[in-house]
């Protein structure tokens, strides 16, 4: 994919053809970074907070649970009022609870500004996209997309060095909450410009709003995260095993639903036709089973360093930065390794980052601060390179085998299965690294990556299942 160039001098035109571009990526640079700038703040927001593990898990994995649920909701939404004005709506909702978070008095108002924060991104995220195949047709459309796919990188990779920097900056005493606060010149400024530089769009025929479908969604999977994430605090009590149990079923609902929904000649919001597609059944699988380790990663990285290696929140990310360099090489040389290797890039990268993780393993367990940080990197390296050879090709190489017309819902999907992981994978790590902490952050640590680890094997199991490259 080629870069983003201009004529000299630059016509008129042409600006104005590219100028909707900064105002978008302004909103989705908000909504990648604010998932993962968090994590080196989090010990920090459990100190002043007084907050428990289970509200910092919350904190994480909430985000990604209203984010997921809402996400094709958000994309309908966009269909029917405009999707400019759908993108401005969730820019506005994003930024306030950014500022709600920022002034969050106790863990259980940052967690419920962290929800909405996810449901304004599930609204903003999809549009995004949709505007972009609006406006650029072509190569111009290649080149938006490949914009796309870098802001999206820089945010992830960036943020925990960008969330170290403001904590140790200490901006007028408010610690933490500046990494929140720096959401709302940008918020503000891309609702300034919206409406002047990005063009409305409507579907011809929007699909309506399965909202019976949304909610029963999001009660089945709170129903799984709700005893994962508090049930070890509070010993496993009975409710923890009905809610566990009750899950299934309100699924089962759920599908029920949306069958006698699509037999009614109704909008469902899951597309089940899309289940007797091969590519897309493995492809679901194996997205949700990858991004099960991703955030949850993150998080126990995060915590290890501060807690268990005692480095400061900057000190931590400039650990991360290790990981996210060689995300960044991997990423920019993937496209073209998918065009040769096609799924097997995917089970190679899989068994990279688990071999990553057997690294960290082993340089966790040896005792001595800073040295065992040094020795943290080789693994921090495989880790890093290991994502970028996962991320963009499984999403590409489902894609390139599913019908394009319906290419717009299996994107939602894959997308969708990205969110409900990193709030499942949060959930399930986070039972056994707060289970084993009171042994040692070192031990919690090692305990978390070795689960981690196996994930990724089978993570690599699965990508044989995809469809093989064509030709």
């Amino acid at each position: 994919m080629g870069t983003l160039t201009f004529e000299q001098p630059v016509p008129l035109e042409r600006l104005r053809h590219w100028a909707p571009m900064p105002v978008l990526m302004a909103g989705t640079f908000m909504i990648v970074l604010d998932f993962f700038v968090v994590n080196v703040a989090l010990p920090a927001m459990q100190a002043e907070l007084h907050a428990s593990p289970s509200a910092i898990e919350w904190v994480v994995a909430g985000y990604g649970l209203t984010f997921a649920t809402c996400l094709i909701t958000g994309g309908r939404v966009g269909d029917q009022i405009g999707r400019r004005r759908a993108f401005s709506i969730g820019l506005l909702l994003f930024t306030l609870a950014s500022v709600a978070c920022a002034l969050a008095p106790c863990p259980e108002v940052l967690i419920a500004a962290r929800l909405v924060q996810g449901l304004a991104g599930a609204l903003l995220s999809p549009n995004v996209l949709a505007i972009v195949g609006v406006i650029y047709r072509g190569h111009d459309r290649v080149q938006a997309i490949t914009v796309y796919g870098m802001v999206m990188g820089v945010a992830a990779a960036g943020a925990q060095l960008l969330g170290g920097l403001l904590i140790h900056a200490n901006l007028g005493g408010l610690g933490w909450r500046t990494i929140f606060l720096v959401n709302v010149p940008v918020g503000l400024a891309a609702l300034l410009f919206a409406p002047r530089l990005v063009p409305e769009s409507r579907a011809p025929s929007a699909h309506g709003l399965d909202v019976p479908g949304t909610l029963l969604l999001t009660t089945a999977l709170s129903a799984v995260l709700l005893p994962l994430v508090e049930g070890r605090q509070h010993g496993w009590p009975v409710w923890s095993w009905l809610s566990l149990a009750a899950a299934p079923v309100v699924l089962g609902v759920f599908v029920g639903y949306q069958q006698w929904l699509s037999r009614r000649g109704g909008a469902p919001l899951l597309d089940l036709a899309l289940f007797k597609e091969r590519a897309f059944n493995s492809g679901l699988l194996t997205q949700l089973t990858f991004w099960c380790g991703q955030a949850s990663f993150f998080l126990v990285l995060a915590l290890y360093l501060q807690h268990g290696r005692g480095l400061d929140p900057l000190q931590a990310g400039l650990v991360f930065t290790i990981l996210a360099a060689a995300y960044m090489a991997t990423s920019l040389r993937a496209p073209k390794l998918t065009l040769r290797y096609g799924r097997g890039l995917i089970g190679v990268g899989a068994l990279i980052l688990a071999a990553g993780h057997g690294l960290l393993f082993a340089g966790a367990g040896l005792v001595g601060s800073t040295e065992s940080i040094v020795l943290l990197a080789a693994g921090l390296l495989l880790v890093g390179g290991g994502m970028g050879l996962c991320i963009t090709p499984l999403v590409s190489t489902v894609l390139s085998h599913i019908d394009p017309l319906r290419a717009g819902a299996v994107s939602g999907m894959l997308s969708t299965m990205q969110q409900l992981g990193n709030a499942l994978g949060v959930a399930v790590t986070g039972v056994l690294f707060f289970g084993a902490v009171a042994e040692g952050y070192t031990v919690a640590f090692e305990i978390s990556v070795a689960q981690l680890g196996a994930l990724l094997v089978i993570v690599a199991a699965l990508s044989r299942l995809l469809p093989a490259q064509h030709g």
